[in-house]
């Protein structure tokens, strides 16, 4: 029966595990990790009861032939961990959410707390060269967008339709949002925003200012011309 995810042992041969491992180094098992849905601890991906509390866990997995998936092509699988479902790629570990998901996601401690922990963090390389991808549900290739505008996580978005996730991003992106990041995000686009204005409106001044003095200089200009032609009285 598979263990506590915090003893490090392979749930499936019982193999002593790297904390950091995507995968049994013996068996090639996943060793995924998930958050119990009642008390939130972790437990192996194979559990199908929480070892802490019992409670059963609120995982359920169905292939989705029709989802190809946006890095390697393989199919997706339908994933639901707690109350958020998404597509998971087996070949390649990476995570698709569809657009009204991953907004309820970011908004949603619980459901950021019931996936942090299957999710981990990966180690990026800094080689990897940028690709562009298609998006799983209309296939135009997508925006790669820095999520947060302050997080340093680029994950690839079809807006309207969803974000494309690498593995390790959005557990990346969960500890971007609790450490207070979307809230920084929001605060320095307000600062832009009146940045943006104070410049509108000094620009609108000098071209006040500007217009002023061409009206003051054509003014003088065409009463000077009336006297000429005139002349003195």
């Amino acid at each position: 029966m598979p263990g506590d995810a915090s003893s490090l042992h392979c749930p499936n041969c019982g193999a002593p595990t790297d904390p950091d491992a995507n995968r049994c180094r013996y068996c090639k098992a996943r060793l995924a990790k998930v958050s119990c849905p009642s008390c939130f601890a972790l437990m192996f991906d194979g559990a199908a009861f929480c070892p802490h509390c019992g409670a059963r866990r609120a995982r359920a997995e169905q292939d989705d032939a029709s989802v190809k998936c946006p890095a390697c092509r393989k199919t997706m699988q339908r994933l639901e961990v707690g109350a958020t479902t998404m597509l998971e790629c087996k070949a390649c570990d990476g995570v698709w959410l569809d657009a009204i998901v991953f907004e309820a996601l970011c908004a949603d401690k619980q459901a950021q707390a019931a996936v942090i922990h299957r999710f981990d963090r990966a180690t990026v390389s800094g080689k990897e060269r940028v690709r562009y991808r298609p998006c799983a549900r209309c296939g135009k290739m997508m925006n790669r967008v820095n999520f947060g505008r302050l997080s340093g996580t680029i994950v690839d978005v079809c807006k309207g339709h969803g974000t494309y996730l690498d593995p390790g991003e959005l557990h990346r992106i969960v500890e971007f949002i609790h450490g207070g990041g979307l809230d920084r995000a929001r605060e320095r686009q307000i600062q832009e925003l009146k940045e943006k204005e104070r410049e509108l409106h000094e620009k609108e001044y000098r071209l006040a200012r500007e217009r002023g003095k061409s009206d003051s200089h054509r003014s003088i200009a065409g009463w000077n011309h009336w006297t000429f032609m005139i002349g003195d009285d």
